[in-house]
């Protein structure tokens, strides 16, 4: 689940950076806050992928 979400805002934030210069900001926002929930599971130890 966490890794469709990460996979989903890194194609948003690509598309961000190509079309609009508007939405770029809020979507890198969500990928680096996707980036860091995935951080926080490895650091934990946890499964990512169940």
């Amino acid at each position: 689940m966490l890794w469709t979400i990460a996979i989903i805002l890194f194609i948003l934030w690509l598309l961000g950076l190509v079309t609009a210069h508007a939405f770029g900001g809020f979507i890198h926002i969500l990928l680096v806050i996707a980036i860091i929930a995935v951080l926080i599971r490895i650091i934990r130890g946890e499964k990512i992928i169940k």
